[in-house]
């Protein structure tokens, strides 16, 4: 199984951003645990701050991978082009947030990828990105 998880903006911040709403765990040693976790997926993983970099990695992963994670960061609340991508391919992508966006500002609380994903994990922490793992399986 080929898993591709990607990340936008700011996630790279991850560990140093806002702890206290996104922890202090930086995203690459959280994915050395998802992949000894799940020895047998092969995993792909992306992060841009740039809104086409993204586009074109689900257009990449969107037709050859059994999954796609998403944490599209700010994108998910303005990016028409992002959730018009995830329309056009044919793998099925879960969007995932690692803070509660509905408990956050008015402004978070509008998606457009939730539209056209196949499932949406909000409010776990990283445990987000495992949660949506284990929907593939």
């Amino acid at each position: 199984m080929r898993i591709a998880i990607i990340n936008g903006p700011n996630l790279n911040l991850l560990g140093k951003r806002e702890p206290e709403i996104y922890g202090s765990n930086n995203f690459e040693t959280y994915l050395e645990k998802l992949k000894n976790q799940y020895p047998k997926i092969e995993f792909e993983y992306f992060q841009s701050n740039v809104e086409g970099e993204i586009i074109n990695k689900l257009q990449e992963f969107g037709f050859v991978f059994d999954g796609i994670v998403l944490n599209a960061g700010a994108y998910t609340h303005t990016s028409i082009g992002i959730g018009d991508c995830i329309k056009a391919i044919s793998t099925p992508v879960i969007e995932v947030h690692i803070s509660n966006t509905f408990s956050r500002e008015t402004f978070r609380h509008q998606s457009y990828i939730s539209p056209n994903a196949k499932g949406i994990i909000i409010g776990f922490g990283l445990q987000s990105y495992d949660l949506a793992i284990q929907s593939f399986l």
